[in-house]
């Protein structure tokens, strides 16, 4: 869903939390590995029991085929952390009570007619999430996409590096991947909150000059961050330095003033 933000990792487990009913595995699982591994829902919804569950465990990484990929260009593989793996195990064990079997090809996240022959539908997931997010009583705009922008936002934000936030995405484009790359929401919430007349927390603020005194390197990757063409800028800064006459003596210099 265009537009959707993502999630921390507070609003996370306070989600995690929320899911019931006889279907309340199915959807948190679904949930906490989408945040974990970034797939869109579709490639999610599209996963067999195979895909995650092999040698009696959970996989440490998941192969998004390229027959469930969108566009069915590339495959690609993506580590599976501690939480989606949890989420993994979780799910077939509950597979298992309701169906008596995890069957290597049942739809990992079954529909609730047809006696798990059936992927639930994008529109069931939808639902399933937005119940999940009122009851945690979040706002904001919020969907399935938050689940993939939760992934790319953590990652970015451990790794700094944005061209593997790319590859593990899929996109093709890393303009693409800095769409989905926004502030830190908690940050800005705590910053936010610290503007305010009525505030009473204790958050010192950031002045100019201690802008001006951060190391280069941070002012450069927050600029790239933002999507700033900073070869341009660097470009710009430099043509607007006043000429400075060097003082340094020339040895070429030097030799053609005494001929």
């Amino acid at each position: 869903m265009k537009g959707t933000r993502p999630l921390d990792n507070a609003e996370i487990r306070k989600v995690s939390e929320t899911f019931g009913g006889v279907f309340a595995v199915r959807n948190r699982s679904l949930f906490m590995l989408g945040v974990s591994v970034g797939g869109r829902i579709s490639e999610l919804i599209a996963l067999k029991v195979d895909d995650v569950w092999q040698n009696g465990n959970p996989v440490k990484d998941l192969l998004f085929d390229r027959n469930i990929v969108k566009g069915g260009e590339v495959s690609r593989a993506v580590p599976v952390n501690v939480d989606g793996r949890q989420a993994i195990e979780n799910l077939i064990a509950w597979h298992t009570e309701l169906y008596g079997d995890a069957d290597p090809t049942r739809p990992l996240f079954p529909s609730r007619k047809g006696q798990g022959s059936k992927s639930m539908t994008r529109i069931a997931a939808h639902n399933a999430l937005k119940e999940a997010f009122e009851a945690a009583g979040l706002n904001g705009k919020l969907g399935t996409h938050s689940l993939r922008k939760s992934y790319a936002q953590r990652l970015y934000e451990q790794t700094n590096d944005i061209y593997a936030v790319q590859e593990m995405l899929g996109h093709k484009s890393v303009v693409t991947t800095q769409r989905y790359l926004g502030v830190n929401y908690a940050s800005v919430r705590d910053a936010s909150e610290a503007m305010s007349i009525h505030s009473e927390l204790n958050v010192s603020t950031k002045t100019l000059s201690s802008v001006n005194d951060a190391p280069d390197d941070e002012l450069l990757v927050e600029l790239l961050r933002r999507g700033y063409d900073v070869a341009r800028l660097l470009q710009e800064d430099k043509s607007e330095q006043p000429f400075q006459p060097s003082t340094e003596k020339h040895p070429s210099i030097e030799k053609d003033l005494y001929r």
